[in-house]
Parts: structure tokens; C-alpha cells; sequence
């Protein structure tokens, strides 16, 4: 079964251990307590072993909590090291790009790269269209964009493949929802509740819809809406649970409008893969735009700390 460090989750773990107090340590990263002792929860559970000894006093560290700090101030500092060296890489660029990707790549990581790195290339336009993650790959075989980012992998001759994050799928639930107890569930016992789905043509959507089938139970879709933010606020007051990527919900999670349960299945740790035309024609600027995509720390991040066991 997979597990992966969330740096979001490191990052907390380092303020807690140098605050020795919850609230501080959630402060630091404009955090409520309540999402950041969830997160330090999960983050104990990946472990496999406490990392805070929690008193009225506040919180230290135990042994396996100390030697995990060793290695976040390590990650940290490489992960610093890496964005000042490859920040120079992107400079006196110009041109165009087209870029394809899945809903959940899209809005989970490729908005918040393409938006760090347009506003330090000012001669660098990119197109960005969402396409079903099974049509990408064709797509760019055939020349209709430079880049695509899909849920999946392809074998082929004419094409370069490479993993570009992981992520994983959870259920967002209203705050008060009487899953927010459970903290993990199976898709089997949650698809006994109402769902807020992406709309029907959505790759996320049509996901839940096959898994469901799988199970042999159906999805009480109570409502479809058109983007993830639609979902959120749905969600949120109250109108069902979602099937999201933890990287599109992270906002609403912080914020406290939603809550969280991570799923048991399998393949709730999804690999996305960034695929090229493996062609000497591909232009130079397309191939340090994917550089860059690709060495985004916060990227990178969900490859470099994701351990597979």
C-alpha cells in the first residue's frame, strides 16, 4: 500500500516542533489548530509511530520525531537549494506553448506553475486547454499541443513519458459530517451518502462513476457542478460529500469550510505522468517549459517525498 509525505504536512511538523505548542505552530502557516492537528494525525499515521508527546504544556518531540526532523530540515534545504539554482533556467525565454491536462492536474498543479512562472517570463504566452486524461496522449502524438499533463500512463514509441506528481483522492465533507470521525473510509461504505459530482463529462466524475460500478453500488448524485470551486462551496453547505484530489481541496480544508477522509482503496494515490512528442523538431522552449513544470518544487515534492512500500 502506497504512503506519502505531504510537504504542506512537513512544513507543519517543523513549525509545531519549533513552536512546542499547537496553535503557533498552526499560526505560522495560517492554519486553524483544528486542520493542523488532523494533518499531524495523518502525518503520524504515514509514520507509523507518534512524533509529538502532547501535554497541557504543549509539545515536544519523542525520538522518531526528532529523527524526522532531521530529515525534513534536510528536504527543505535541498528543495530551497533546487528552486534557486533552476530559477535560473528561467530566464530570457519567449514564445508560445500549448499545454493539455486532466481537470485535476489543471486546477491541483498546473494553474498555480503556470501562474509563478508567467509572472517571471513576461515573452512567454501559454495556451491551456482541459482535456479527458484518454485523449491527451493522441493528441499530442498528433501534434495538437506541446505538452500534456493526464491521470495514467502510455507506452509509446513516438512518445516521452515521465511522472509528473502524485496525488491522491479524499472525500470532502461538510465540517460536521459524521465521517469527519471516521477519518478513513472505503468507497464502498461512502457511497452511501448524497454526492456532489464534477459534471458528467468530467474525467473526475467519470472516475467515481466506474468505481462505483465496480463495487456494485450506484452514486446518489444529488447535484453536478461545473468546476471544483462549485463543488467546494457545495460541499460546504451541506449538499453531499465529494469524491476530489487532496490538491484541489486543500484551500477549503485550511479554511475549515470542509472536512476530509482519506480513502482506503488503492487507488486513491494517483501517479500523474507529463508526456512530449519524442521528436528533434519539439521546440527548445517547449522542453524548458516541461523542465520547469516538472522541477516545481511543490511538484517535485509530491514525488520526492512519496514512499512506496
Amino acid at each position: 500500500m502506497p504512503y506519502a509525505y505531504d510537504l504542506k504536512d512537513l512544513r507543519l511538523f517543523k513549525a509545531v516542533a519549533q513552536a512546542r505548542n499547537l496553535a503557533a505552530g498552526a499560526a505560522a502557516l495560517n492554519m486553524t489548530a483544528s486542520l493542523a492537528s488532523y494533518r499531524l494525525k495523518n502525518l503520524e499515521y504515514t509514520a507509523g509511530c507518534p512524533l509529538f508527546v502532547r501535554s497541557p504544556r504543549g509539545m515536544t518531540l519523542t525520538p522518531a520525531g526528532d529523527a524526522m526532523e532531521k530529515h525534513v530540515d534536510t528536504l527543505l534545504g535541498d528543495l530551497n537549494a533546487m528552486h534557486e539554482e533552476l530559477s535560473t533556467y528561467a530566464t530570457d525565454l519567449h514564445g508560445q506553448v500549448k499545454l493539455l491536462a486532466n481537470s485535476s492536474a489543471l486546477q491541483g498543479f498546473i494553474v498555480p506553475s503556470v501562474a509563478r512562472f508567467l509572472a517571471a517570463n513576461s515573452r512567454v504566452d501559454v495556451e491551456i486547454q482541459e482535456l479527458g486524461s484518454e485523449a491527451i496522449p493522441g493528441c499530442i502524438r498528433d501534434g495538437e499541443a506541446d505538452i500534456g499533463v493526464f491521470a495514467g500512463r502510455v507506452e509509446d514509441a513516438d512518445l516521452t513519458c515521465e511522472l509528473y506528481a502524485i496525488d491522491r483522492l479524499i472525500c470532502a465533507t461538510p465540517p460536521a459530517h459524521p465521517l469527519v470521525q471516521r477519518s478513513r473510509a472505503s468507497l464502498k461504505d461512502i457511497l452511501d451518502n448524497d454526492f456532489v459530482c464534477r459534471d458528467t463529462a468530467s474525467s473526475n466524475t467519470q472516475f467515481l462513476f466506474q468505481r462505483a460500478q465496480e463495487i456494485g453500488k450506484p452514486v446518489k448524485a444529488r447535484v453536478y457542478a461545473h468546476d471544483f470551486a462549485a463543488m467546494m462551496d457545495l460541499v460546504a453547505a451541506g449538499v453531499g460529500v465529494a469524491l476530489v484530489p487532496m490538491s484541489v481541496a486543500e484551500s477549503a480544508l485550511r479554511d475549515g469550510r470542509v472536512g476530509a477522509v482519506n480513502l482506503l482503496d488503492r487507488w486513491a494515490f494517483r501517479e500523474l505522468h507529463l508526456v512530449m512528442k519524442r521528436s528533434s523538431s519539439q521546440s527548445d522552449l517547449a522542453h524548458q517549459f516541461a523542465t520547469i513544470l516538472m522541477h516545481d518544487p511543490l511538484v517535485v515534492a509530491t514525488r520526492s517525498s512519496t514512499h512506496w512500500v
